[in-house]
């Protein structure tokens, strides 16, 4: 097995090879690599492994996702409802005052 220090880039013949990428086993210099999934991958192989991960969701994954978000809309309500059943327990006589027409910059 070749070692990388006496390796050269396969897409720049006159570059010396920075990394081997583990998924065709070829070398490349540092401009022909990049890092995917804490791996340095080719520009190749990151393509393909683009194109393997837009797998369309199966039915019930989507079907997850939207009991995720009527469970969220049943809890945001819920919780709305408990502040509007809190105001209407406030008795009527603390609403009855004139509290908002008294001047409170002026006041001693």
């Amino acid at each position: 097995m070749p070692t990388l220090d006496h390796q050269r880039c396969f897409n720049h013949a006159m570059r010396e090879a920075a990394a081997r990428c583990p998924e065709c086993g070829r070398f490349f210099c540092r401009e022909c690599v990049t890092e995917h999934d804490d791996r340095v991958v080719c520009s190749a192989c990151l393509s393909q492994l683009a194109r393997k991960r837009q797998v369309h969701r199966p039915a019930l994954a989507r079907l997850a996702w939207l009991g995720q978000c009527l469970a969220a809309l049943l809890i945001a309500w819920f919780f709305f409802f408990l502040i509007g059943e809190s105001l209407l327990r406030i008795p009527a006589q603390f609403h009855d005052g004139t509290l908002w027409q008294v001047n409170w910059i002026d006041r001693k």
